[in-house]
């Protein structure tokens, strides 16, 4: 164990008197393919070693009790009274609730939670939360569902008591992450390949920018209704019924007086993202960094004028590391309006470049951002 589990364990012996399991549950970055997973896009995250650290055990009751670390908050409840609450509690009660709708028999547990991912950053901490009570309570009651299965019931599990309409990327990658690989993700069918990450002399730097979004807020429910709106638009007088099957983006320009603007631009963004993912696959494979940096600086561009999604200091940021030669890419990660920016940065430059980046966030916002170096890591699993 480490000092951090530790404190999980120590925590759980003196409230529940009894040995947990404990358990890993990673966060995510996504290199490229942002926004586009409930799109039928492609998408190309990895786990990182970030996450939510997990202490589970039976209680041989049909009690659940939880207490969430961090928050020094409690919650307690049984198996036929779980309803939806609100914060933290919704997505572990999600989850509970996903493993009885499918029938599958499990019991009461003690569970302690805490977690070293910043809420709101874009890493995906709400998909290594429901990631990690999944995978445990999947092996503490035999319920035998394979990784594939138990991202696609954490996937519900987000969209029932949480309310956001999130795609499969995040809970994907979660439970099947492997470390140094990337995946490549057909988020149509769920057919996937990995691919080495060779980052060579370059270094994965995340700068948060202590912006806090909310996805259950709305205006990412507000993009994927405005997708389906434009694809439906399309479907009307031709055979397209998948952003998959618009072969280039200058097709959409037959439909743009119908879509009206502010459609018109999410659906060209998706159209030209899913294109940018493939050719980043490419570049990946042929251990091409400088050109898939520029595809990530795209991919910002896209996601700030098109999709609108950003917000001042995630341009910023990227405007920073745009002009910095030690960086070959970088972009804002995950749901927007807040959150991270994902930077390729040159290992040696880093200290300078964190140290640089941070002191002129400072004085332009008043604000402290936060740098994180990551590394990828493999999918939940078990510690002991």
């Amino acid at each position: 164990m480490n000092p951090f589990t530790d404190v999980i364990v120590k925590e759980f012996r003196n409230r529940f008197m009894q040995d947990p399991v404990l358990y890993f549950s990673p966060g995510r970055i996504n290199l490229i393919g942002e926004h586009i997973d409930y799109n039928d896009g492609f998408v190309m995250p990895a786990a990182i070693n970030k996450g939510v650290y997990y202490a589970l055990a039976p209680n041989n009751s049909d009690a659940l009790n939880f207490y969430a670390y961090d928050f020094a908050e409690e919650y307690h409840t049984t198996l036929s009274e779980i309803k939806k609450e609100d914060s933290w509690k919704n997505y572990v009660l999600s989850v509970v609730n996903e493993f009885l709708l499918t029938g599958k028999k499990i019991g009461g547990f003690n569970c302690v939670f805490s977690g070293i991912i910043p809420i709101g950053s874009g890493l995906s901490s709400s998909a290594a939360v429901e990631g990690g009570l999944a995978f445990g309570l999947n092996e503490l009651f035999e319920c035998g569902f394979s990784r594939t299965e138990l991202a696609l019931l954490c996937q519900r599990a987000e969209h029932n008591f949480p309310g956001v309409n999130c795609g499969i990327m995040d809970q994907f990658a979660n439970l099947m992450g492997k470390q140094d690989q990337v995946l490549l993700l057909d988020c149509r069918n769920m057919s996937h390949q990995y691919f080495p990450l060779l980052l060579g002399a370059y270094e994965i730097v995340l700068i948060n920018t202590k912006v806090h979004h909310s996805l259950a807020a709305g205006e990412y429910n507000t993009r994927r209704k405005q997708c389906e709106e434009g694809l439906s638009i399309m479907a009307a007088d031709s055979e397209v019924r998948s952003f998959r099957d618009i072969e280039k983006w200058e097709d959409l320009l037959n439909y743009r007086q119908r879509m009206g603007e502010e459609v018109y631009n999410r659906c060209l963004y998706v159209v030209q993202e899913i294109a940018r993912t493939k050719k980043a696959a490419v570049c990946l494979e042929n251990n091409n960094l400088e050109a898939f940096g520029k595809l990530m600086y795209e991919t910002h561009a896209g996601l700030s004028k098109l999709y609108e999604v950003s917000c001042p200091e995630l341009d910023f940021l990227e405007e920073l590391a745009r002009q910095n030669d030690n960086v070959k890419g970088a972009r804002m990660m995950g749901g927007g309006f807040g959150g991270c920016t994902i930077n390729l940065v040159k290992k040696t430059a880093v200290e300078t470049f964190i140290k640089e980046v941070t002191d002129a966030y400072r004085n332009k916002f008043n604000v402290v951002a936060e740098a994180y170096i990551v590394q990828t890591s493999d999918g939940v699993k078990r510690l002991n």
